[in-house]
């Protein structure tokens, strides 16, 4: 796989993705990652008809194996994203977004309510950063680090949402 362009005009535009390569097309999950402003949030948002289909078709434990093999496919298109754009976490990348968010809501059936609440959820602590997710983030470098902190992060939302959800069927 090549991470350069043929002729770069500038170090800027080499660095700049481009949904052809497919470490792209992956790390932005789709493009979700290349829209303006919370791109975190937009790939949160991107990954959650994928969960529903999952869960809905399948069963919502099945998110967990399905996130742990965008796990490794996540690895693998962060860090080349990460040595192409030269910053530790490229905004662009949001990958790590649509593991977290599978694995936040694994724990729960498909419903719009838990899906907001664990939107929410995930984000929150996925921008807050509580320990361990922020030593994680600090303390593991890379693709595997970019993806690491938001398993952790959907490891603390993942139970919070469970109980939400028991708690929201015995009112």
């Amino acid at each position: 796989m090549v991470w350069t362009r043929a002729t770069p005009r500038s170090s800027e535009a080499s660095r700049r993705p481009s949904l052809s390569e497919p470490r792209w097309l992956i790390a932005t999950w789709f493009g979700a990652g290349l829209l303006p402003v919370a791109p975190g949030s937009w790939g949160s948002a991107a990954a959650l008809p994928f969960a529903w289909a999952i869960a809905a078709y399948g069963h919502p434990l099945l998110l967990i194996p399905a996130a742990a093999a965008l796990f490794g496919l996540g690895w693998w298109a962060a860090s080349g994203a990460v040595a192409r754009a030269g910053e530790a976490d490229p905004g662009t990348v949001v990958i790590d977004e649509v593991v977290g968010q599978w694995l936040t809501l694994a724990l729960v059936p498909p419903g719009l309510g838990l899906y907001a609440a664990g939107f929410v959820l995930f984000r929150l602590l996925d921008v807050w950063k509580p320990w361990p997710v922020r030593a994680i983030d600090r303390g593991i470098g890379g693709g595997l680090g970019v993806m690491a902190d938001d398993v952790a992060a959907a490891i603390i939302a993942a139970p919070l949402l469970f109980v939400l959800a028991r708690l929201a069927e015995a009112n």
